[in-house]
């Protein structure tokens, strides 16, 4: 590529790297902002209260923790299910192989719409009641499917050898598995993990139709739209965008690390 060509190209990261990051800086800055009445839409003035005052809405820190719980969890049930259904379809061909790549690829491409109404429908019709246990199991319903397909495509690359060596030296199929292969995929089996919980804290669509009387962070959020939001919500925002970021940079110092120590072995 050429020096105008490449710069251009820069160019356009940069514009588009800012249009995604402008309104998490707004909803930053709003954290700070000093609301004279229900609205938090205009500058009135700096403050640090809200963020001192961060959990004095009991109706909203619930909701947060709601959602908090819900998403741990779908991350770990959804984790693992996700991995041992990635590992299967990475690792052996087996009888409705096919139909099961087809089955999660729908999933993930199924309108949130049709999904929440039908898990709706199903829990209705088995007598459930709606609350957290069934946002719960309808996240894992559409996590997991995102959890297989990355553990899936790290399995896939593995080296084989690495199982017979294991073998040769006496090891038997579980141990193989969780001494040599399972460090391997280690990173995959996260990365789907955090992408479950990313994916689960922020639903809004499907936890409708299946929380009941339930209000998880986004429901609150919708319901309070209609009077105006607290400051408290862009503070809490800001918190977890902040979770997110320290995670992905400890991450990725980790591997940095690791592969320094890699190349000086």
């Amino acid at each position: 590529m050429n020096g105008r060509g490449g710069r251009l190209l820069h160019v356009y990261t940069w514009v588009l790297i800012a249009w995604l990051i402008l309104p998490i800086s707004v909803m930053i800055l709003f954290g700070f902002n000093n609301p004279s009445g229900r609205y938090n839409q205009t500058w009135q003035g700096f403050t640090l209260k809200w963020y001192r005052d961060v959990f004095a809405l009991e109706a909203l820190t619930d909701a947060l923790i709601t959602s908090l719980l819900v998403a741990v969890l779908t991350a770990l049930i959804a984790g693992a299910l996700g991995t041992g259904i990635g590992y299967a379809l990475g690792r052996w061909q087996f009888r409705g192989a096919g139909a099961l790549n087809l089955l999660m690829f729908a999933a993930i491409s199924s309108p949130e719409l049709v999904m929440g109404s039908s898990l709706l429908s199903l829990f209705v019709s088995m007598g459930a009641s709606l609350g957290t246990v069934t946002i719960t199991i309808a996240h894992v319903m559409f996590s997991v499917s995102f959890v297989a397909i990355v553990v899936r495509a790290r399995v896939v690359t593995l080296d084989r050898s690495l199982e017979e060596a294991a073998a040769d030296l006496g090891a038997t199929g579980w141990t193989t598995f969780w001494k040599v292969i399972f460090p391997i995929i280690l990173p995959a089996v996260m990365s789907g993990v955090m992408l479950a919980f990313a994916l689960s804290i922020d639903d809004f669509v499907i936890t409708n139709f299946t929380a009941g009387t339930t209000e998880t962070f986004p429901l609150w959020i919708w319901g309070a739209t209609r009077v105006g939001l607290p400051p408290q919500v862009n503070v809490m925002g800001t918190m977890i965008f902040a979770a997110g970021v320290l995670f992905a940079v400890v991450s990725n110092v980790r591997s940095r690390s690791k592969r320094k120590a890699a190349v000086a072995a």
